[in-house]
């Protein structure tokens, strides 16, 4: 059984809804100060320090759009298990749990970051697939 069939966590990542596999979600936190890094994914803000330990902190919609991270810091991040590592995700808001099963990405749609969508009232939002968006991520860790 696939870890994205127990639930996913729904958040604003810019203007789109994605949905975070919830077995991946290690909790969702107030934004503190970003310590910024030299990095090559433009994307990544920097690192916050999380239950003692500096996390590298990535702004979602610029990873998922492929762009440079806004200015301006959010205060919602997501904290997330990659492949065994930590990374905060920095989103708009983390809106609502979902328990449902994942439902298949629906034919002729193009999602290569998707595992799944799941049903949001009448909208089908895509559960982010981290695994495909890993050595972006990874990068994050600052190996």
């Amino acid at each position: 059984m696939r870890r994205h069939q127990s639930g996913c966590l729904l958040v604003r990542a810019g203007t789109e809804r994605v949905g975070l596999v919830l077995a991946d979600v290690i909790g969702v936190v107030q934004l503190g100060e970003v310590r910024p890094v030299p990095v090559m994914e433009p994307a990544v803000r920097g690192l916050v320090a999380m239950h003692g330990r500096m996390v590298p902190l990535v702004h979602l919609a610029s990873l998922l759009q492929g762009v440079a991270h806004p200015s301006g810091t959010g205060t919602v991040g997501v904290v997330m298990d990659v492949e065994g590592k930590r990374v905060c995700l920095e989103v708009e808001d983390a809106e609502i749990l979902l328990r449902e099963p994942a439902l298949p990405v629906p034919a002729g749609e193009a999602l290569p970051w998707a595992i799944g969508v799941a049903r949001h009232g009448t909208e089908l939002v895509p559960i982010l697939d981290l695994s495909a968006l890993s050595s972006r991520l990874l990068e994050a860790t600052l190996q």
